[in-house]
């Protein structure tokens, strides 16, 4: 939440965040089983200046591969997401362009594409539009087989999207003490640069005390056992150093 969010509260909001996931680049490209690309390219692409699959800016990333004269159908959410907050973060950070004509939020003005409700809404008209490229989280590429691509990090490595460099991107974030912090276009060579922490957002001061004692009991339990249940579901789990502070957090919560 921002700092404007948080003063319109009636009571002090503790942010305690839980996995970390990742935004992959999902597309319907019959005839491509692999794709590379950069910053550059994805903006271009986003911001609807990249037109057709075989633009010189799509094929010089991916070397030997052969790109159909197909226009580019983007597809992004029409409904306010934290998928959508972590894009367009990432794409604030890596396109000045981006960031002053379209900026960072759950929901933006698109400047090109088609809409689709939730990860499914998306998933699904990529996967049912051929030429399509679409965000969407990990998971749901995973279920419906869609192909999502590697992109290049700011260490200049193509990263494909996994637990391992989504942890390696969770390692390198500077986690401050209200824990709001952002994990997109990070440093080190391993880490995937389109990612972001999922959080829960509590009350410090309970007003009912025995539901309080029961959500403390619930955010203790997540924090060491439910984290991991988090790989299984192609989330990255938090990093020991950081589980110890949130259960410090936690026990600041008053009832």
């Amino acid at each position: 939440m921002s700092d404007e969010n948080l003063s319109k509260a009636p009571g002090k909001i503790l942010h305690i965040p839980t996995v970390a996931g990742a935004d992959v680049v999902a597309y319907n490209l019959p005839g491509t089983s692999a794709l590379k690309l950069d910053a550059d390219t994805i903006a271009g692409i986003f911001l609807g200046q990249i037109k057709k699959w075989n633009d010189q800016k799509i094929a010089s990333l991916n070397p030997g591969a052969k790109f159909p004269d197909q226009e580019i159908i983007v597809v992004h959410r029409s409904d306010g997401s934290g998928t959508t907050y972590i894009w367009t973060d990432y794409l604030s950070k890596i396109s000045p362009e981006w960031k002053t004509k379209v900026g960072t939020n759950t929901s933006v003005n698109w400047p090109t594409g088609i809409g689709g409700k939730g990860n499914e809404g998306v998933s699904g008209q990529v996967k049912q539009t051929p030429g399509a490229i679409g965000y969407v989280e990990l998971i749901y590429a995973i279920q419906n087989q869609m192909p999502y691509a590697e992109v290049k990090n700011s260490a200049g490595q193509f990263v494909k999207p996994t637990i391992e460099s989504v942890t390696a991107a969770l390692a390198t974030a500077d986690i401050p003490d209200d824990f709001r912090f952002s994990m997109t276009n990070p440093p080190g060579k391993d880490a995937y640069p389109i990612a972001g922490a999922t959080w829960l957002l509590v009350y410090e001061q309970q007003k009912d005390a025995a539901k309080g004692k029961k959500l403390v009991e619930f955010l203790k339990w997540a924090a060491k056992d439910g984290e991991k249940m988090a790989a299984d579901l192609q989330y990255a789990p938090l990093p020991e150093s950081v589980q110890q502070r949130v259960l410090k957090r936690i026990d600041e919560i008053k009832m």
